[in-house]
C-alpha cells in the first residue's frame, strides 16, 4: 500500500516536497514513479527512480526543477519540487512496481498506486 502526502497550496516560485510511503512490504528494490493529473487532462509521467541502482528519470517539464530520491530505511520516496509554476497544479500520484521497466514513463506498467495528493500553485 502506498500513501502519498505533502501536497498543498504554494505561490509560483515556491517549493514542496511530496512523500510516498509504503507499508506492508519492503520498498527498497521497487521502481517508484510520480505521475500527475491536471484538471481536464490525462495523467502524465513526472519522474521515476530505480530500486537497485537509484537511477532517476524525469519528464522534460520536471527536469532541472524536481528531484526524486528515496530513503529505503524509511520505505519512502520523495519528490522535491522547486520553482513551481501554475502549470504544475495537479493531483500527484506515486506508483510502484517490483522491477524496473524501460517504459518507466508508462503508467500501465505500475502495479501499486497511492491515493494522490493535490498540489496547487497560485500565480
Amino acid at each position: 500500500q502506498l500513501q502519498a502526502s505533502g501536497g498543498g497550496l504554494v505561490p509560483a516560485g515556491g517549493s514542496l516536497r511530496l512523500s510516498c510511503a509504503a507499508s506492508g512490504r519492503t520498498f527498497s528494490g521497487y521502481a517508484v514513479a510520480w505521475f500527475r493529473q491536471a484538471p481536464g487532462k490525462e495523467r502524465e509521467f513526472v519522474s521515476a527512480i530505480r530500486g537497485t541502482s537509484g537511477m532517476t528519470r524525469y519528464s522534460d517539464s520536471s527536469k532541472g526543477r524536481f528531484t526524486i530520491s528515496r530513503d529505503n530505511a524509511k520505505n519512502t520516496v520523495y519528490l522535491q519540487m522547486n520553482s513551481l509554476q501554475p502549470e504544475d497544479t495537479a493531483v500527484y500520484y506515486c506508483a510502484a512496481r517490483p522491477v524496473w521497466n524501460v517504459q518507466y514513463w508508462n503508467e500501465n506498467w505500475y502495479d501499486y498506486w497511492g491515493q494522490g495528493t493535490l498540489v496547487t500553485v497560485s500565480s
